[in-house]
């Protein structure tokens, strides 16, 4: 199994939403998160004043998905998030060892 994760601008969520159901994923995971990357961050002016503003508002999305639909589900989400300017985000891959659904002790590819 693999976990899917990916940092992505937020106002990309819907797509990215309809994009991974469209390849058949039946769950994910979205967390508020903030950090920055090549971009850096911004300036920003309130009232006047200038500064700055180091972390960006982003969200993780985390999928769990067999070893084949993984790279499916990165399609998907690299396609819906992509807007072709600085800060569209990563995906990255990791290989999971074991899954248990805890309501009904599942485990491996049953507790997806």
């Amino acid at each position: 199994m693999k976990l899917v994760t990916a940092i992505v601008k937020p106002h990309k969520m819907d797509e990215i939403k309809e994009a991974l159901r469209g390849v058949g994923v039946a769950g994910l995971t979205a967390t508020d998160v903030e950090g920055f990357g090549r971009q850096r961050g911004h300036t920003e002016v309130y009232r006047g004043a200038e500064y700055q503003v180091d972390f960006v508002p982003k969200v993780k999305v985390e999928v769990l998905c067999e070893d084949e639909e993984a790279q499916g589900v990165v399609d998907a989400i690299a396609k819906a998030a992509r807007t072709g300017k600085i800060g569209d985000g990563k995906i990255w891959v990791t290989e999971t060892e074991q899954v248990t659904r805890i309501r009904t002790g599942e485990m491996g590819p049953d507790a997806l």
